[in-house]
């Protein structure tokens, strides 16, 4: 197997809490940190969110910002001008900036930005119309999240991809918060570079334990969940990476990358010094 450095996303969800100020502060740190992008969400509520939901309370009351789960959404979205500043901000700091697109409202939308990417979540990873409309009128790379399907929709999604296989990269991904690392499933890796030629994980397992494992097994994406504090009143908060967790996962990242390679022949030039040193001549 080829091994390519891989790519870290700091996911930001919406640990902004609806504050375009504090996305900055994320934006800038997430950069200090090391990562190679920082990625957002857009949404058109009344589109994206489950009709049966409109009216419902948030199921967490306590991370909610309004009555019913379409006001909590609502109140947590940027305007498409405050993407568009959020995104020249990512530009003047130096990070690559990318945004997930839940419907195709949202979708239009973005596309009228200059990201890095866009992405397609779990919760829309069934929607081809918004696929369709991406490989049609987005030049750019279409990443895509295989969270929240059976096995058959997985096959039904990669049969898809596999038609534009230079325009996907594909994650992994269990749909949990946080996913216990048995339902983290990373043989799922190599199984899907079999079938598409590029392939991320993302990951909402605790901590930056597995991460290495998965670029081992293949992926060439990282992209774990970011906050610049964990004890702010957001769902994703807990589940997040602080700075200094997201530093130490690029750095390990780094690490492995370097380490992936075969021996070569012959020994190395310290390995050559050790043994005159500690091998006796027979």
């Amino acid at each position: 197997m080829t091994y390519k450095p891989c790519k870290v996303i700091a996911e930001g969800c919406a640990n902004h809490q609806g504050d375009l100020k504090l996305a900055k502060e994320m934006t800038q740190m997430a950069n200090v940190c090391g990562a190679d992008y920082i990625k957002w969400q857009k949404r058109n509520p009344i589109e994206s969110v489950p009709p049966e939901w409109h009216k419902k309370a948030h199921p967490q009351p306590e991370f909610s910002y309004g009555s019913t789960y379409l006001e909590h959404r609502e109140a947590l979205e940027f305007s498409v001008d405050q993407h568009a500043e959020l995104l020249k901000f990512a530009k003047m700091v130096g990070i690559g900036c990318a945004i997930s697109v839940w419907d195709i409202t949202s979708c239009k939308q973005m596309l009228e930005l200059d990201y890095d990417f866009l992405k397609i979540p779990s919760a829309a990873n069934l929607n081809f119309d918004l696929m369709n409309f991406l490989v049609h009128n987005y030049k750019k790379d279409i990443h895509l999240s295989l969270g929240m399907i059976t096995k058959s929709e997985r096959n039904k999604i990669v049969d898809y991809v596999s038609r534009y296989p230079h325009r996907f990269i594909i994650y992994h991904t269990t749909t949990e918060y946080p996913c216990p690392f048995s339902r983290a499933f990373l043989l799922q890796i190599p199984e899907l570079l079999q079938k598409v030629p590029r392939v991320g994980f993302s990951s909402h397992a605790k901590g930056i334990a597995i991460e290495n494992a998965a670029v081992a097994l293949g992926a060439s994406w990282i992209e774990k969940h970011y906050t610049n504090d964990r004890t702010i009143r957001s769902g994703d908060a807990a589940n997040s990476l602080e700075p200094e967790g997201l530093r130490k996962l690029v750095r390990d990242l780094k690490a492995t990358y370097q380490a992936l390679q075969y021996k070569p022949d012959d020994m190395t030039e310290v390995e050559k010094e050790q043994s005159d040193k500690l091998r006796v001549k027979v």
